[in-house]
């Protein structure tokens, strides 16, 4: 249906634009650079011939494909992100086309001998005979989610030019900063105006996701004594000693290395410290609100506990909480997941429906009023060297957009 070298070069166009965010950064969108994409998604929207395409102080680009049918169809929206992680960088993103895949390991960089092995990443041995974009290996390659980008673009672009699809009025965004956590703090609902939407940002051919994990990040501060280690003896407190206690106190398994499918975490990002302070940062995940609570109470009370232990305020924590789990948005209106099943059986894909360990722009939609599943995208290995995307996974997540749209219109004139 979708033209395979059309979605190449657009998705090729869109990786080549450097757009990492800035967790530090304290504009919208965090980095300069993520307006060059912005602007030049405004303008292929608007010679796509989309309506109502706009963009706003903060970057958020949105954009209308009308209704070409005459019954009341629900309005709904699909969603992409398109910052890429600042875990990774994404400055001169080269990618490298193999065609025809032969199921063997791929030689990314000579010179540093960086090689992509089916042995090691084993979701390889499922594309044999496709075509895969990989990186070069010394950057990421950005389908997290300039894939989802291209995708809805070429589906707008095939409902344009092929009008004899039926479908109802449908809302385009295109978000800044997701990666931060930042992408749907100031996403416009009411403008966007859609009863739902999906965001195209999930991973592997099949994947729909509708539970998220409940997200807080917690930072702990430890204050020690600095004394010349001459005259130390009852006097110095190495703050680094009384976090080394805190992070052994916390379950060593309930980490991301030992946990899989819906079991949370503790998860220690970053260490800064010296004798008389250290900083501990966390994430802390879980995708069940009870344990997620218990988690943060758990590291309250381990504060308070190592506290009393050395008789003085000598560690801190702050907690921000900064998603929830979408399920409970999501589930009271069950029929927009089964019609993504529904468009996905339609173009010969398999759902494979999973709790997402992780976040989207959706789960934080979803409880600012837009409930908002989650489809695949279809990039694998996402934040570093060894990223890559089947194409024919980008042309399967295009059509079903496509048919999304034209099973809601006929749903909706049955009923």
């Amino acid at each position: 249906m979708t033209n395979k070298h059309h979605i190449i070069d657009r998705f090729i166009s869109y990786v080549k634009i450097d757009t990492q965010s800035d967790p530090k950064g304290t504009t919208t969108p965090s980095t300069e650079k993520q307006w060059d994409l912005a602007n030049k998604l405004v303008e292929e929207l608007k010679e796509i011939g989309l309506d109502e395409v706009s963009i706003d102080e903060n970057a958020y680009v949105m954009a209308t494909l009308p209704a070409n049918v005459a019954h009341e169809v629900p309005v709904i929206g699909f969603v992409a992100h398109f910052d890429t992680t600042p875990e990774f960088s994404g400055t001169n993103v080269n990618p490298q086309i193999i065609e025809n895949y032969d199921g063997k390991d791929i030689l990314l960089n000579k010179e540093k001998h960086i090689v992509l092995s089916p042995d090691y990443f084993e979701d390889l041995h499922q594309y044999k005979g496709k075509t895969l974009i990989t990186t070069d290996g010394t950057t990421l390659l950005g389908a997290d989610d300039k894939a989802g980008i291209t995708e809805i673009m070429t589906a707008m672009q095939y409902l344009v030019d092929n009008p004899e699809i039926p479908h109802g009025k449908i809302r385009i965004c295109f978000t800044p900063d997701e990666e931060i956590g930042k992408g749907a703090h100031k996403f416009d609902v009411e403008k966007f105006g859609a009863e739902w939407a999906y965001t195209m940002d999930g991973s592997q051919i099949g994947e729909l996701e509708y539970e998220n994990f409940n997200a807080a990040q917690a930072v702990v501060r430890v204050e020690g004594k600095s004394v010349h280690p001459g005259y130390a003896k009852d006097k110095l407190v190495n703050s680094m000693y009384i976090a080394q206690d805190f992070i052994n106190s916390l379950p060593r398994l309930e980490t991301p290395e030992h946990t899989e499918g819906r079991q949370g975490f503790f998860h220690l990002t970053s260490i800064n410290g010296d004798v008389e302070e250290t900083v501990l940062e966390y994430i802390i995940r879980d995708h069940d609100r009870e344990h997620f609570e218990a988690r943060k109470q758990m590291m309250t009370d381990l504060v308070k506990e190592i506290c009393s232990q050395y008789e003085r305020d000598c560690v801190s924590i702050e907690i921000e909480d900064q998603y929830y789990n979408m399920k409970e948005k999501v589930e009271p209106v069950m029929h927009i997941v089964e019609l993504a099943q529904e468009a996905m059986e339609a173009v010969n894909v398999k759902p494979i429906i999973k709790p997402i360990r992780g976040g989207t722009d959706g789960a934080q939609l979803s409880f600012k009023g837009l409930p908002c599943p989650n489809i695949f995208a279809g990039g694998h290995n996402f934040h570093g060297k060894y990223e890559y995307v089947p194409v024919e996974s980008m042309q399967k997540a295009t059509e079903v957009i496509v048919k999304l749209a034209e099973l809601t219109a006929k749903k909706y004139e049955e009923s």
